[in-house]
Formats: structure tokens, C-alpha cells, sequence
């Protein structure tokens, strides 16, 4: 991508309306666009890296066993009426409109009855089990407040997987997977650190759920972690009695805030009870299927990756998802300049490197170099009279003071 080909700009300040650092720094930056408070659209860049962490996250699903599928956005009412789910009572954030022809419609804000809905079909036998079924999808979800920038919406895109097991024990087998699985994907989009596997809730079916929890100062959650074990309580379910279940000491327990960026639950029957979702087993008889709920959001991901790995100077995106991975600058409109930025742009590419060429002109080293901070690509590579004259090129981590000159061959290897 050629920067001067871009058709966003970076701004010097964000909506005066906006009190988070994700969304000031990706509006500013380019990445997202405010439509209305609680809906933003993914511009250019911010839609290349909801892309990369997409496809981690889907890696991560299939590799224990997910199968992709893409339920309806509009809800039929009928169905949610056999949960209890459509009821206004149950239920205050719908987004419901009607059909021209007659008819109630919702606009999908959870997965389960769609699920359990579409897969009642095909599970007849205990043969048909396990299966592991996912989507990732818009969600619509109508809050009085929405706050926090793409931390909390009420548009966002997410990923909704739901196990379908014959019994508990086989469907605990998958839920420790998916425990791994989520570790995995945290690990890759660069927060894995400082996000913990958070004992919660588990409501009706369950002593515990599970949250996974990112340490930030933009946190709407309380946590209480064990800095040996890296087990975490969320503040619903701190007791003294929690914490000797789970062979914690409290006085060793240390307060944080946190987000939470993914969540996992045991359902037990709950959803496939409405729908008579049963199968028969080895002995003929019929059995209720065991469910569980998995869920991330990936513009929550993305904010919270935001919110913790920035700077005063702008972002700094992992390898991993970045929309770029080099940010080539070049600097003045010298002719010699030009053509070793222009020739080293093609080489890149020509690699398979994914690169922002920053081949504007009229702008000042200080302007571009900002905007390089601001948008926050793992490698910046500078290309000028001075650098050229010192054999090379300039490069830098974008978490790094100060670069160094080096060859094209040295830049290949780099890389």
C-alpha cells in the first residue's frame, strides 16, 4: 500500500466525545470511523487487522475441532420464544423489527438458540456427537450506554463457537481444550502476559465460568490474581469460600483491574431442553445433548490490544496483526532517494513482506515520522540522502529509541 494512495489521514485530535485511548488513537490514526456512539466502521487499516486477528482466531478453533458456519443476522421470533429469550422481560437489548409481509424479527445479539436451532436437524444419534460448531459474525446488541470505543458497542463483530457433547464428561474434555485454545490465540495477538484465566459465575449449571481477563486501567472488571499460579477471581465470586476451593491463599492475592476479552460456559441442557435436542445412545435410549458457549469479541480484542501496548506516541501493534509489518518512509524528494525507496518497496513486496510505503511529499521528516508512531507498524524503514550515504537504510522497531543503518541484504534478513 502506498501511503499517498491512502484515502484516510491522520488527525492531531480525536472526537471530543471520545474518553478512551482505543478509540482516540484509532480515529486518529485511521483505523475506525464513529458513526454513533457504541457503532464504528472498520476503515482500511483498522479492517486488515481485525482480518489477522480473524483468522488466529479461527486457526485456533479448528485446531480443536471447530467447524465454521455463518448463522442469519435477522432472528426468527418463533424460535427465541421457545427459550424465553424473546421476551422483553428476559431480554431489554434487542434490536426487533417487522417484516413488510407481517412477522417479528430480531437482529441477532447471542448464538444459542441458532445453534442448537440449525443443529437439531442433523444429531439423531450418539454417533452424530461431539460437534463443535462456530461462527463469526456481527453482533447487535441495543444498550442505553455504550462507552469505552470498541470495547463495548452496540455493533460489534464476534466469535461464537458452541460444543454439542453426549455427556459431561466428554463435553469437560472440550472445555479444557478450548481453555488452551483461547491461551493460545491471547499468546498471539500479543496480550498473553498480562491476561489471566479468571474463575466467575457459572451460574445454574456450573460452579464456575470462565472469563479471560487483560490487566488495564480502562477495565470495567475487579480481579483478584495469584501471581504464582496466574489463577484470578473476578470480584462477583471473591469469597472466602472461592478462594479455599481453589487452594488459594488471599492474603496473597493482589487487586487489579481488568477487561474481559473472552469467556467460556458449561450450559448444560438449558438450550437444548426448548428444542428437544436429543439423541439416542448406545443403549437406544434418548438423551438431552450437553452444551457449552465460547465466545471473543474481535473489536474488544482489537481495543483492548490497543489500550495496553500503546504509547504517548501513538500504537504499537504486535507482528501478529499489525496491518503492515514494514513502514517504509522516505525522506525529501531527492531523486536518488525516490528510486532506492521505490526499488526497495518492490523488493519487500516481492518477498511477501507486507508493506506501507510513505512515498508523500511536500511533508517534513518530524510529520512523517509521527505518523509512523501513530500508526504503530512493527518496523519502520527510513530512506534518505543521509542513510544512503551511510550504506543503507535506516531501521527501527517501532519499540525501539533509536534504529540502525543497514544493507538491503542485511534488511532481507531482517525480515
Amino acid at each position: 500500500m502506498r501511503q499517498s494512495q491512502l484515502f484516510t489521514k491522520t488527525q492531531k485530535e480525536a472526537p471530543a466525545d471520545e474518553v478512551s485511548r482505543n478509540a482516540e488513537l484509532l480515529i486518529r490514526a485511521g483505523f475506525i470511523n464513529k458513526e454513533m456512539a457504541g457503532v464504528y466502521s472498520y476503515l482500511p487499516l483498522g479492517l486488515r487487522v481485525i482480518k489477522n486477528i480473524e483468522q488466529i482466531i479461527r486457526e485456533e478453533m479448528n485446531a480443536i475441532g471447530g467447524q465454521e458456519m455463518k448463522t442469519s443476522i435477522l432472528q426468527n421470533k418463533e424460535i427465541w420464544e421457545k427459550s424465553g429469550r424473546w421476551s422483553d422481560d428476559m431480554v431489554d437489548n434487542w434490536f426487533k423489527s417487522k417484516l413488510k409481509n407481517g412477522g417479528d424479527v430480531g437482529l441477532s445479539w447471542t448464538n444459542e438458540e441458532a445453534h442448537a436451532n440449525i443443529l437439531k436437524q442433523y444429531i439423531s444419534s450418539y454417533k452424530d456427537l461431539p460437534i463443535y460448531s462456530y461462527d463469526i459474525k456481527d453482533i447487535f446488541r441495543n444498550e442505553t450506554r455504550s462507552k469505552s470505543g470498541i470495547l463495548r458497542g452496540r455493533e460489534f463483530y464476534w466469535k461464537a463457537l458452541y460444543s454439542f457433547s453426549k455427556d459431561e464428561a466428554e463435553h469437560n474434555v472440550f472445555y479444557e481444550k478450548s481453555k488452551e485454545a483461547y491461551k493460545n490465540v491471547f499468546k498471539r495477538v500479543g496480550i498473553g502476559h498480562i491476561t489471566y484465566l479468571t474463575f466467575a459465575s457459572g451460574g445454574t449449571f456450573a460452579k464456575f465460568s470462565h472469563e479471560f481477563q487483560t490487566l488495564t486501567g480502562a477495565g470495567e472488571d475487579i480481579i483478584y490474581i495469584d501471581e504464582d499460579t496466574n489463577i484470578a477471581i473476578n470480584k462477583e465470586v471473591y469469597t472466602d469460600e472461592v478462594i479455599e476451593s481453589l487452594g488459594l491463599n488471599k492474603n496473597s492475592l493482589v487487586e487489579k483491574k481488568a477487561i474481559e476479552v473472552g469467556n467460556i460456559f458449561s450450559l448444560g441442557t438449558k438450550y437444548s431442553a426448548p428444542f428437544d435436542l436429543k439423541y439416542t445412545d448406545e443403549k437406544g435410549e434418548d438423551k438431552l445433548v450437553i452444551m457449552g458457549s465460547y465466545g471473543i469479541g474481535l473489536g474488544r480484542l482489537m481495543g483492548t490490544v490497543v489500550e495496553t501496548l500503546s504509547d504517548d506516541k501513538g500504537i504499537i501493534w504486535p507482528e501478529s496483526i499489525a496491518p503492515f509489518k514494514v513502514h517504509i518512509v522516505m525522506l525529501g524528494e531527492d531523486e536518488e532517494v525516490s528510486k532506492s525507496a521505490e526499488s526497495l518497496y518492490s523488493d519487500l513486496v516481492g518477498k511477501g513482506i507486507e508493506v506501507l510505503f510513505d512515498d508523500r511529499k511536500g511533508m517534513t521528516a518530524g510529520e512523517k515520522f509521527a505518523d509512523a508512531d501513530l500508526l504503530g507498524m512493527p518496523y519502520r524503514v527510513v530512506v534518505s540522502t543521509r542513510s544512503l550515504k551511510d550504506g543503507g537504510y535506516e531501521i527501527k522497531k517501532r519499540t525501539e529509541e533509536k534504529g540502525k543503518v543497514v544493507s538491503f541484504e542485511e534488511l532481507a534478513k531482517e525480515f
